[in-house]
């Protein structure tokens, strides 16, 4: 059943109240008690409905990650706000992000940037989100390829989001990031623990690492795409 205007924005309302719940909760762990002021009303203005699939449109304003076919999901929004927030973006930042799925938190972070890549291994999603992206007016360029390898063509990078979980800090992502760039990244295996860790560039090439939230994400995927069909398990949640 699609949402009419009022219908949406009060469903906006009460996510947004439900985020700020949750930043405060996890503030002392995450170091962000509240989101900015630019990241919350970036993430009021992109309707999450259009980036559901049509089933799941009652459920766009739910604080939870839902599936979008190809063993992917839409993340979860508190998840995708945080991340964001971490990134600390700015106006004029160039921003790469890695695991595009329905384009969601791509379309918000092209709010905050001056440009945004996004790379997507699963080729059905990136032309479907690619498509989507445009129709809808947000500047994005969507990429089809292996998220650990980057988007070389476009960096140096201001900050880069990695919306699945790494074993390790990729090194070609490290090396597209500039001094003093923000890498948000999950790091851990998928049964295992995992951490939201937010990384910052040193003059040495090094990273300043500091661990921000207990989260569960599906594995970034390497080589081949995963298969079509199966359960898909959440994208990303708070632990």
């Amino acid at each position: 059943m699609a949402m009419t205007n009022t219908t949406e924005r009060a469903a906006i309302d009460r996510l947004m109240a439900t985020i700020d719940a949750e930043a405060a909760m996890c503030g002392p762990e995450s170091g962000r008690p509240f989101l900015s002021p630019r990241v919350a009303k970036a993430m009021r203005l992109v309707s999450r409905a259009h980036f559901v699939l049509p089933t799941h449109v009652d459920l766009a304003y739910v604080d939870c990650a839902l599936p979008i076919g190809y063993r992917q999901t839409i993340s979860q929004p508190f998840i995708v706000a945080l991340m964001t927030d971490l990134a600390d973006i700015a106006a004029t930042d160039r921003v790469l992000e890695i695991g595009t799925g329905s384009g969601y938190q791509a379309a918000i972070l092209s709010l905050l940037a001056r440009e945004v890549h996004s790379v997507e291994i699963v080729p059905e999603l990136a032309e479907s989100a690619a498509r989507r992206l445009q129709a809808l007016g947000y500047g994005v360029a969507v990429h089809h390829g292996d998220g650990r390898a980057g988007y070389p063509a476009a960096a140096p990078y201001d900050a880069i989001i990695v919306t699945a979980a790494s074993w390790d800090v990729p090194p070609a992502l490290v090396a597209q990031l500039r001094e003093g760039g923000r890498l948000v990244v999950p790091l851990g295996h998928e049964h295992e623990s995992q951490r939201l860790m937010r990384c910052v560039k040193r003059a040495d090439g090094s990273l300043e690492q500091r661990a921000c939230l207990a989260v569960r994400f599906v594995p970034l995927v390497h080589g081949e795409p995963p298969p079509a069909t199966g359960p898909a398990p959440a994208r990303s949640s708070t632990a």
